[in-house]
């Protein structure tokens, strides 16, 4: 298994069982603090898959703090 800081990339191997699971390994579920009944998305590009975790809303708050949001949207983008 390749250790791996949180700027590198961390990677690990998984069987499909026949029952078409995966068990995601430990170094990487508490790499990326994973856990029981999270929900995650699968997304299948370019012959890959990527399993992106999904994180509660409350965690994003304060994610574009001093975004420049001037010209974004024309007035005629609104509803």
């Amino acid at each position: 298994m390749l250790k791996a800081t949180d700027k590198e990339v961390a990677m690990a191997r998984a069987v499909i069982s026949p029952k078409f699971q995966i068990v995601i390994p430990k170094e990487i579920r508490e790499r990326l603090n994973l856990q029981p009944g999270q929900v995650v998305s699968l997304i299948a590009r370019d012959g890959f898959i990527n399993i992106v975790p999904q994180r509660p809303i409350g965690e994003l708050r304060g994610l574009l703090k001093g975004a420049d949001t001037s010209g974004y949207r024309d007035k005629a983008d609104r509803f």
